[in-house]
Formats: C-alpha cells, structure tokens, sequence
C-alpha cells in the first residue's frame, strides 16, 4: 500500500460513517440575524438615542460652513469682514473634521460592543437550538446553502422572544 493510500483511507473511512449515519445540518444567516433580529435593532435605536446630539452638533457645524461659503462666494472683494470670514469657515471646517472622526471613531466603538453583545446572545441560542433539535452541524457564512438547510427565521423567532 502506497503512502497516498494510507492517507486517503482515514478519509475514506470518515466519508463512509457519515453516509451511514443521518446528519443534520443546519444554516444560519449572520448578516439576516444582525438586520433583522429584535436585539440588533433594540441595539441600533440605542446607538441612535446616544449618539444623536452630538450628529445635530455636526449637522449644524456643516450647515454654518455652507452658509460661509455661500456668503464668500457672492462677496468677492477683498475686505476686513471676507478675511474675518474666511477665518472663520477655516475654524468651523477644522472644528467639524475633529468632531467628525471622534464621532465616527467613537461609534464605531459603541457598535462594536453593542453588536458583540447581540453575537455572544445568537451563539447562545443557537446552541441551544442545536442542542435541543439534535443538529450535528450548524454552519455560519457560506457561500451557498439549499434554503431547506436555513434556520436564520427560526433563531430570529427565538432571539425575538
């Protein structure tokens, strides 16, 4: 018996139990669970409620920097007040480029944790749906599954309980 031989036979030898045993294979998906699920958007509205004042603050520092730049575009001549101006949208652009990436940054962060929290929470009922409904396998991000396979409306019936 040849070296490749040797190697082939424990596969062999798998691929033949699990053609006599019945497997069960389930599907479930990630990005379904993370748009539609109950937690994920108690958790988005949660992000909304705490970063909402400070996305008005940018809303505001954005609408006063047009508002400079429409007023420097209609007064073209060189005066005390257009240089004042021009100062001024320089600050406000500065000031809103800051804030803009703290917010972005600490969003992001927030998200994270949020959507961990809403992870950490699917795994577990997922388990536990395994568990209870004797899957063998539960798989996440695939490339293609048969819809006969997908239990996502089931883990978001249970994450919605």
């Amino acid at each position: 018996m040849s070296t490749r031989n040797l190697l082939l036979l424990p596969l062999a030898l798998l691929s033949f139990s699990v053609a006599a045993a019945e497997v069960k294979i389930g599907y479930v998906n990630t990005e379904r669970v993370y748009r539609e699920a109950q937690p994920a958007l108690n958790a988005q509205k949660k992000l909304e409620r705490e970063f909402a004042t400070r996305e008005a603050e940018l809303k505001k520092l954005a609408a006063r920097g047009k508002e400079l730049e429409g007023l420097l575009a209609k007064n073209k001549t060189p005066s005390p007040e257009r240089r004042q101006m021009e100062r001024e949208l320089e600050s406000v652009d500065r000031e809103y480029q800051a804030k803009a990436r703290d917010f972005r940054d600490d969003l992001n962060q927030r998200r994270n944790e949020e959507f961990a929290a809403v992870q950490e929470r699917a795994n577990r009922v997922i388990r536990q749906m395994a568990e209870r409904e004797q899957y063998d396998l539960i798989l996440q991000d695939v490339v293609y599954v048969s819809r006969t396979l997908d239990i996502t409306d089931k883990v978001l019936k249970e994450l919605g309980k």
